[in-house]
């Protein structure tokens, strides 16, 4: 075991609703072991690099069991580790920065899950799991939502009265582990300084936009749950919320649920999640998918420019945004009314810089790293600095 604690490896894990990510990192945040559990309580199988392996993971406990006897078997002794930090996915809105968890921070972390009934649970049972093997180990939170605290009431707050039924209804944002590292990291990529109003656009199978302005988010369009925003890989985005109301009174409330959530978006528009199956289907309803993906992308990146008051860069990041080149030309091109002139053939070769010579707005592709980025706050929080908020 390390004297310093900060100088220790650490554990990261991402729980999902039914699988958990881990990484295990080294003094210098180097990786010393990364795995994951997938199907957990289903077909339940362990992810190591290319590998996997089915394995019976009833729940979250022995599924992070499980990746640390991988560890261990790959010469990571689990013992050596001096910390354990967990990406949660809502801190509601009191946790506004990551922090230790100590009993007063954890029984917040606690009250916010019912605001993420999916998938603060998972990282709640996590950490409980290193509690028991390991009492005593400092563990550190970072909260997804922490990032959009800066967003102001204007734009947080729904117009709903005030009432017990309201309570806690408000616009929230997620995602927002990538885009503190992006705000942060961005500067040593590019070798210039962070761009003043900065649109960043991750987008995967989640799919969300965020308004940065002096490096503080302004807007995002997701709001009281991932649901909201764009087109996602299962999710609706937009939708009006009499058109959710009339679902549900057709079809009740958790069928409801799961149409809005895992089973629409490119999904129920093309028949695939996956962009890549969508791009390559060459059918007409997958084809649809795909605009329909770039118009809403589109759409709301008019509104984040307006609350900023104008745009100086575009950056892409998330798994389609670094690795969908089509997808980003087509937004490009319809925020080309703003000044953004951009390089096809960069484009096309996946090059980190996409606009051309005397372009008015910059478009670039950053890489999207959350748990490097916990690890970071994990770090500064051990050392006794303040985490960032």
């Amino acid at each position: 075991m390390h004297e310093d604690p900060a100088m220790a490896p650490v554990l990261v894990a991402n729980a999902g609703s039914s699988s958990l990510k881990i990484r295990i990192f080294g003094p210098k945040d180097e990786t010393l072991f990364s795995g994951i559990a997938a199907e957990i309580g289903g077909r339940s199988r362990l992810v190591l690099g290319r590998a996997e392996t089915a394995m019976p993971l009833s729940d979250h406990a022995t599924a992070l069991d499980a990746l640390l006897d991988a560890a261990t078997s790959g010469g990571v002794d689990a013992r050596s580790i001096g910390a354990a930090a967990h990406r949660i996915v809502h801190g509601g809105p009191d946790l506004t920065a990551s922090a230790e968890l100590t009993p007063p921070v954890l029984a917040r972390a606690r009250d916010a899950a019912t605001l993420a009934p999916l998938h603060n649970p998972p990282a709640l049972a996590v950490i409980a799991a290193v509690a028991r093997t390991r009492p005593g180990l400092r563990q550190i939170a970072c909260f997804d939502t922490a990032f959009h605290a800066t967003i102001p009431e204007v734009g947080w707050r729904y117009a709903l009265p005030d009432l017990p039924e309201t309570r806690g209804i408000r616009r929230y944002g997620f995602h927002g582990l990538s885009y503190a590292s992006l705000a942060a990291r961005l500067p040593a990529a590019t070798g210039g300084p962070l761009p003043r109003r900065l649109l960043a656009a991750h987008l995967g199978n989640g799919a969300s936009l965020c308004a940065i302005r002096d490096g503080r988010s302004v807007a995002t369009t997701m709001g009281y749950s991932p649901l909201g925003g764009l087109t996602m890989g299962t999710r609706t985005g937009e939708i009006d919320g009499n058109a959710v109301l009339e679902i549900a009174r057709r079809a009740g409330i958790d069928r409801a649920s799961d149409i809005l959530n895992r089973e629409s978006g490119l999904k129920g528009l093309g028949g695939a999640s996956d962009m890549r199956a969508l791009q390559a289907a060459g059918t007409p309803g997958a084809a649809f998918a795909v605009d329909h993906f770039i118009h809403w992308a589109v759409h709301h990146a008019g509104a984040m420019v307006a609350d900023m008051g104008g745009i100086d860069a575009l950056v892409f990041t998330g798994g389609i945004g670094e690795n969908a080149a089509g997808l980003r030309a087509g937004i490009m091109r319809g925020l080309s009314y703003l000044g953004l002139d951009f390089d096809a053939l960069a484009n096309e070769r996946g090059a980190t810089t996409l606009h051309l010579p005397g372009s008015r707005v910059q478009a670039l592709v950053h890489p999207a790293d959350e748990e490097s980025w916990i690890v970071e706050e994990a770090r500064r929080i051990l050392s006794g600095g303040q985490a960032r908020a």
